[in-house]
């Protein structure tokens, strides 16, 4: 796998050839966006993981910020700041049944508004993970499609610049089976969200 997330260099290349250009005609200007080309490819880092053998773990690096009963079933949310990685991950395996994208607002991802942000729903039947776009993140990329079988801790797409990562998880899952809570800081892919 890249050391970057799919589509870092639609990002970062741009904004590299403009340093080249404007380093000809001012030279601190083309190393301000030289600078600004690390640091794009800095955010979209793709880092590998260390996937525990069983359990659920986290879709996203960051803090959990949300953690509520809807009917039977419980939601787990993770702010995504500008430090971490943004490359989410399936918290279980399976099949995905459905890909979804929803248009909205670009609240920021932490606030209750953004309940009514861009968002793509992964539904894997019996739960599902939605990558929320946030007031700085526009973009979100998918790396799956319906029909296609995930493994726990597989990557399943990213959010360019951040943004807040939600698992519904299946009915049978309540609060007693959980590791974490809100403010807890957790890692996609590695932190277990429930006992491993």
């Amino acid at each position: 796998m890249d050391a970057f997330a799919r589509g870092a260099w639609r990002y970062g290349l741009p904004v590299a050839a403009a340093g080249l250009v404007a380093a000809v005609i001012w030279l601190p200007l083309g190393v301000a966006l030289w600078a600004t080309t690390g640091a794009v490819f800095w955010f979209h880092r793709d880092p590998e993981r260390a996937v525990p053998p069983d359990g659920v773990v986290a879709p996203a690096d960051g803090t959990v910020s949300v953690l509520r009963e809807e009917g039977d079933r419980l939601r787990l949310g993770i702010f995504m700041n500008l430090h971490h990685v943004h490359v989410n991950r399936a918290p279980f395996g399976g099949t995905v049944e459905a890909v979804e994208h929803s248009p909205g607002g670009h609240w920021p991802a932490f606030t209750k508004s953004s309940d009514r942000n861009e968002r793509l729903r992964v539904d894997f039947g019996d739960h599902e993970v939605v990558l929320i776009a946030g007031a700085v993140a526009r973009r979100i990329h998918p790396y799956v499609a319906e029909g296609v079988t995930v493994d726990r801790g597989e990557r399943i797409g990213h959010i360019s610049f951040s943004s807040r990562v939600d698992l519904l998880f299946p009915p049978e899952v309540d609060r007693s089976d959980l590791t974490v809570s809100e403010g807890d800081s957790v890692r996609a892919g590695e932190t277990c969200l429930t006992r491993c």
